[in-house]
């Protein structure tokens, strides 16, 4: 047995499919505002099939607040889904449909009403095969009904069949289920707050559990995971865990997680937990014949956490140059794996060096840190320089000289910079020159050695 629902007028923001699914698990959405379930084995708890639409119909009527609609709809009971489909349009209230009565409720219905999209015929052609009834004088579905099968079939052919079929309400499918958005979340609201690491990992393994269960379902993986604690003095404490690539190991996650926690711990205890992640479709990866393994992704990922957890998160990474002026400015972000094929991007360097003029050029060797010096100046400029360090020393008078070039930036900020700067060459003996770059902070006024140059 089946019901259809039709809401005529449906308010904005009310969904007559979420209603239908507090009566069966079984919900095939036509349009916006009529669906059909499958009332087989609701009589438990709804009673008979006419006490389900008499209970359908009176709670539709309620306000949202009490779980209703706010509005009347049309209930209609038949043994298939088509003819309840065209009552419930056609009538309003409660109608039942008795088995093998079907023609007595469709009978006075125009021929118009038949929905030709219930079995699959293209508009275009149902048309005119109305058109041609219409010319024929049929203007109901029980004079479409009663006319002979082979007639309609020599001059309508099967979709005509169809049609008929569909006017007896004689038509047997399944319904087309809804299927409800998959959902990669859970939750837990806990009885008591917990302010231990121990017993919240229990919590968490339990919750990843479940979100990776429904990305093996779908075939999917995650690359970034959301977690959202409420605290016992009412705040709350989120946290995401962005992942290198794809993933959906539960006890990597909760691995990473227990890191985080530890690093960035909640404030107060905790008494409810949300954890979701967005869902990516999984990393393919075809290793070569000829090429190393290389380390797993997430184990790396682990090691990359225990040491962020032991050196801080702003003192592992990757290294990239800032675009400043300011001398040895970098910043560290997090290691981003290169998908790239490598071959290739080799073949591209390659071209790009060949095409490319070589010409000589000085390497230079920085001192870190920099070397402490003492300049003898003469008409503010370096005379003789002296420093000393715990591996190199550097001493000698200067020969030759190339500046200042003065730099300076950033002066809105507490550790704004301006300085100096030489290139210098000194008399190391025996007739050689070494050319060192010299600076001075122009704020503190002291004198250092940056590096030298091969």
């Amino acid at each position: 047995m089946f019901a259809c629902l039709y809401a005529s007028e449906l308010e904005a923001g009310l969904s007559l499919t979420e209603f239908a699914y507090s009566f069966s698990p079984f919900v095939e959405e036509a349009t916006a505002n009529l669906v059909v379930i499958d009332v087989d084995g609701c009589e438990l708890l709804f009673g008979s099939a006419y006490q389900l639409a008499t209970e359908v119909f009176d709670r539709a009527k309620r306000s949202k607040a009490d779980g209703g609609l706010g509005t009347k709809v049309n209930v209609a009971l038949a043994s298939n889904p088509d003819t309840s489909i065209h009552t419930a349009r056609s009538l309003k209230g409660v109608t039942f449909v008795e088995p093998g009565e079907e023609l007595t409720c469709l009978g006075e219905f125009p021929v118009e009403n038949l929905d030709y999209s219930l079995v699959e015929i293209d508009g275009k052609q149902a048309e005119e095969i109305l058109e041609t009834l219409k010319l024929w004088g049929v203007r109901t579905f029980r004079e479409f009904a009663e006319l002979p099968l082979n007639g309609v079939s020599e001059r309508l052919g099967a979709e005509g069949l169809q049609l008929q079929k569909l006017a007896r309400g004689k038509t047997a499918r399944h319904l087309k289920l809804k299927q409800s958005p998959p959902v990669f979340a859970g939750s837990i609201e806990l009885d008591y707050a917990v302010a231990e690491l121990e017993p919240l990992s229990f919590i968490f393994a339990r919750l990843l559990n479940q979100v990776c269960a429904s990305l093996n379902s779908y075939a999917l993986a995650t690359n970034e995971l959301h977690v959202r604690l409420q605290l016992e003095n009412q705040t709350t404490h989120e946290r995401t865990l962005t992942l290198p690539y794809p993933m959906r190991d539960h006890k990597v996650f909760l691995k990473l997680l227990l890191l985080d926690i530890e690093m960035h711990p909640p404030q107060s205890a905790v008494k409810t937990i949300w954890i979701n992640c967005e869902p990516v479709k999984p990393r393919v990866l075809q290793n070569g014949l000829f090429i190393p393994l290389a380390p797993a992704p997430d184990k790396l990922e682990l090691t990359l956490a225990r040491l962020a957890k032991l050196v801080g998160e702003q003192n592992i990474g990757s290294p990239v140059v800032l675009d400043t002026h300011r001398p040895d400015a970098f910043s560290m972000k997090r290691f981003v794996l290169n998908t790239k094929d490598p071959r290739r991007r080799g073949k591209n360097r390659q071209s790009a060096i060949g095409n490319r003029q070589f010409r000589q050029c000085l390497g230079f060797r920085m001192f870190r840190p920099p070397l402490r010096a003492v300049v003898e100046v003469e008409g503010g400029w370096p005379k003789h320089i002296s420093a000393w360090g715990k591996q190199r020393s550097v001493y000698g008078k200067v020969s030759r000289l190339a500046g200042p070039w003065r730099t300076t930036g950033d002066w809105w900020r507490n550790d704004r910079w301006a300085r100096d700067e030489w290139d210098v060459a000194l008399e190391s003996g025996k007739d050689q020159l070494t050319l060192y770059r010299v600076y001075r902070e122009l704020i503190s006024g002291h004198w250092f050695i940056e590096g030298n140059y091969d």
